[in-house]
């Protein structure tokens, strides 16, 4: 076994959007688990927007992280050496485990998962995190009906491409909101969604209103800032607002203006604001519906992959601005 653990620290707290000199490589000695520990090999790596705010250098976040510490980030990989009546090596899991080649832990936070026939790197995507959120935020806090529109915003990416298939799966239509010609396609084409709007090229409003005629009875909001704005002023009677993420303001500065709520008393609608981390208990519920769904090919996915960790970081980058296209991790060890 290899005794040098190669990892990514934080090399800088930056400032808009960051790039490779805020991160740089280094090394760990190989963890040695004691009595109650394990070893994890993480094989997949997730690359998630949170983890914008995450590295903001405001101590705002459950995960806090100081210049020289080893990333944060959700791993799925392999126990390879165990001191832990409850894992033993060859088991697979989920876990905080960082951008790094190995994880120890005390089993504070790991799940055991069971992949079946799906791809194991859905455990950091679809059938993981992304996937959960999508689930609990949607079909557990906004209630879609049959008949009902479902307008989702970043519809491309993991979050985006579950709700709008999980309301088409429940008997809604949905309408996702992205921001190229190509990412609309996949998102139709693909992920079977009614329809996409480019929000870069359409003005988003009268757009709204052509694929909305009868308004917005869900309103699924991964980015915050003009674009929820623009879907309140189209809400129908009794909507439902699911406020998940604030992509707009993840490397601003200062907070933007916030939008005009009028709408939202005006249709009587319902706004929540939505914490995956509250919706745990589904975890079971959530894993055998949707790999289900995922095995028979009622839901689909993209992935953006990277290979190794040292391009974790420019992958993040590229995450960060938008670039992405599907589901952001990183292979840390190659299959």
């Amino acid at each position: 076994m290899s005794q040098i653990n190669h990892c990514v620290e934080l090399a800088a707290f930056p400032e808009g959007i960051p790039d490779k000199s805020h991160f740089r490589m280094g090394t760990r000695p190989y963890p040695e688990p004691k009595d109650g520990e394990f070893v994890v090999r993480n094989d997949y790596l997730s690359l998630d927007p949170f983890l914008r705010g995450v590295i903001s250098g405001r101590q705002m976040y459950a995960v806090t992280l100081n210049v020289g510490d080893v990333m944060f980030g959700t791993t799925v990989g392999t126990v390879i050496a165990s001191k832990h009546g409850d894992y033993a090596e060859g088991d697979t899991v989920t876990l905080g485990g960082g951008w790094q080649q190995f994880a120890l832990s005390d089993g504070d936070g790991v799940r055991k998962v069971h992949a079946g026939d799906n791809p194991l790197s859905l455990q950091v995507g679809i059938l993981g995190m992304p996937g959960l959120t999508a689930y609990a935020g949607l079909l557990h806090t906004a209630h879609p009906q049959a008949g009902e529109t479902v307008v989702v915003s970043a519809a491309a990416g993991p979050v985006g491409s579950m709700v709008g298939q999980l309301a088409r799966l429940n008997g809604a239509r949905a309408v996702g909101i992205a921001g190229s010609d190509e990412k609309c396609r996949a998102v139709v084409d693909t992920f079977g969604f009614d329809a996409c709007i480019n929000y870069k090229t359409q003005d988003l409003s009268t757009a709204l209103g052509e694929a909305c005629p009868d308004g917005v009875n869900v309103y699924f909001d991964n980015v915050g800032g003009s674009t929820l704005e623009a879907v309140l002023g189209k809400l129908a009677l009794g909507a439902r607002v699911t406020l998940c993420g604030l992509i707009t303001q993840y490397n601003a500065k200062t907070t933007p203006p916030g939008p005009n709520l009028g709408p939202v008393i005006g249709a009587r609608a319902i706004m929540t604001g939505f914490v995956v981390y509250d919706h745990y208990d589904k975890w079971d519920e959530f894993q055998t519906t949707c790999s289900r769904y995922v095995a028979d090919g009622d839901i689909r996915f993209l992935e953006d992959r990277a290979q190794g960790l040292d391009n974790a970081a420019a992958h993040f980058s590229r995450l960060m601005r938008g670039e992405n296209f599907g589901k952001s991790l990183v292979v840390v060890t190659p299959d």
